[in-house]
């Protein structure tokens, strides 16, 4: 919500879109790695287990201050990684600005056992599927 709202001054007449994201690794709320060693750590914890994702979407409009808002989960089942696999992945995708470390629509998708939920751009961070929801709900149809 507030990254809709912090937009508002600029386009008070506009529809505007806010998301963002976090993940949960072992009831933790894990970030972005920065480093190689934190990503590797991160990965080896996720290894055989499972991280969930929830992305939260706003859609705002300012000078109603119509607010529409969600919070989509996705789940992200990790199969049992070797530490040479995940050494070559973070070395070939270099996932330090990613929450989880890992990126799915990329090689990331070699590290999974399945993948669980409504939609799956939650996991890249704009859950299309509610947001066209979203859009109609206020009059808005996407394939128009």
């Amino acid at each position: 919500v507030a990254k809709a709202q912090a937009l508002a001054a600029d386009y008070p007449d506009s529809w505007i879109i806010g998301s963002d994201q976090v993940c949960v690794l072992d009831g933790a709320i894990t970030g972005k790695p920065h480093t190689p060693e934190r990503a590797f750590a991160q990965l080896r914890q996720a290894s055989g287990n499972a991280i969930t994702f929830y992305t939260g979407l706003a859609l705002y409009q300012p000078r109603s201050r119509t607010l529409m808002q969600c919070c989509e989960p996705f789940v992200v089942h990790f199969r049992s990684l070797s530490d040479a696999e995940i050494r070559a992945y973070i070395e070939k995708e270099q996932p330090l600005q990613c929450a989880g470390s890992f990126k799915s629509e990329r090689l990331g998708i070699c590290l999974f056992e399945r993948l669980e939920g409504r939609d799956p751009n939650t996991l890249v961070g704009l859950p299309l599927i509610a947001l066209s929801g979203m859009l109609r709900a206020v009059g808005i149809n996407p394939l128009e």
